[in-house]
């Protein structure tokens, strides 16, 4: 059946700022600064403000926001950062990359974002740092986790990959930590068009340590200060990001009123929806319930044309490519409880009403049954 209602809809997007995208794009290409040119800059100052940041430095990836911080903050072999096991596998390949050993700490089971105690748990006199990740643009409870990184003086870090404009207590994800790594792939609140991602930090000697390490570490053309990495955000994708930023405020909102209706619409219905922390306003980058019939309810929306997802069905700790480290099945309950029942509802600003309700009336034919 054709898809009447998708996931996540970037033609639509693009159809809304299309003029000034398409301008964006064309002076990039008549000035030829294809790397590293001014473009980068602009946005790299304009997503800090953005942040309540000092600095923040565009890279190449989320996976090289996360990776590159971690070489900054001198964390390397023998080293072990306590992390989420119900996130995208860049959180832990980016710990792996360095040297470092990941350890999976159960997540809450309301927000399913690291439970601070279990973190705690978790810690061990290798450990270096705590890694929460603010999953599905949920803020994770960073008064606990700060609390517990001070207690131990450990690094806390960011991972807002999904959480751009997020709050935690009026304060904006990616200054809630010493450092917070942001992805903008295509289909995130704020998305590029290709890989992309920034850190920001309020240390200058981080910001620093990034900007070297991501262009082979150099000041100069041909003078490296110490051995870095291909990681530059290129100057098209920062052109068409400083076009983005721009709407990110009135994208967000329109996401916060679409799963605020959501949960009005679906009110009563057997199924979890999700819960926000009263100090959190999160970015709503994902629409996710739970129930045990997840796998039934896939397929009948599929079915009826709608595109949802699941995110993310199978956790770190038990994924092939983390066997090495020892983790069995009923080691993290609570994450496997929730791969095995979540399901991401169709969620983006352009969304019509008529959508949502398509969406909506759907789920409850198949709960009638």
């Amino acid at each position: 059946m054709a898809q009447k209602v998708p996931l996540v809809d970037l033609h639509a997007q693009y159809r809304t700022i299309q003029p000034a995208i398409d301008a964006a794009i064309q002076s990039v290409i008549e000035r030829t600064a294809f790397i590293m040119g001014p473009d980068v800059r602009s946005f790299e100052e304009a997503f800090a403000r953005f942040c309540t940041a000092t600095h923040a430095v565009g890279v190449a990836s989320g996976t090289a926001a996360l990776e590159l911080t971690l070489r900054a903050c001198g964390i390397g072999p023998g080293d072990e950062v306590v992390t989420s096991a119900h996130t995208f596998i860049a959180t832990a390949e980016a710990i792996s990359a360095v040297g470092a050993r990941p350890v999976f700490a159960d997540i809450d089971g309301q927000t399913y974002n690291l439970d601070a105690q279990a973190a705690e748990a978790a810690l061990t006199p290798a450990t270096r740092a705590i890694l929460p990740v603010h999953i599905y643009g949920q803020p994770a409870h960073m008064d606990a986790l700060a609390a517990l990184a001070a207690r131990h003086d450990l690094l806390l870090i960011e991972d807002a990959a999904q959480a751009h404009g997020a709050t935690w207590n009026g304060r904006k994800v990616g200054v809630l930590g010493a450092a917070a790594c942001f992805s903008f792939y295509p289909g995130k609140n704020l998305g590029a068009y290709g890989d992309a991602g920034a850190v920001t930090t309020n240390d200058g000697r981080i910001a620093e340590q990034i900007s070297l390490l991501r262009n082979h570490g150099r000041h100069s053309k041909y003078l490296h200060d110490l051995k870095g990495y291909g990681e530059r955000m290129d100057t098209l994708q920062a052109a068409i990001l400083c076009v983005k930023l721009d709407h990110l405020a009135q994208w967000t909102d329109a996401r916060r009123r679409l799963a605020a209706r959501y949960s009005e619409l679906l009110a009563g219905c057997e199924i979890v929806l999700p819960f926000v922390d009263p100090a959190a306003n999160p970015a709503w980058h994902l629409y996710v319930i739970r129930t045990p019939a997840r796998d039934e309810l896939l397929a009948h929306l599929d079915a009826n044309g709608i595109g949802a997802g699941v995110h993310y069905p199978v956790p770190l700790h038990l994924q092939p490519a983390y066997a090495d480290l020892g983790y069995r099945r009923g080691d993290l309950p609570v994450t496997e409880t929730v791969a095995e029942t979540c399901l991401s509802l169709p969620l983006y600003p352009e969304m019509t009403d008529e959508q949502q309700e398509y969406v909506v009336d759907t789920i409850k034919k198949f709960l009638d049954r």
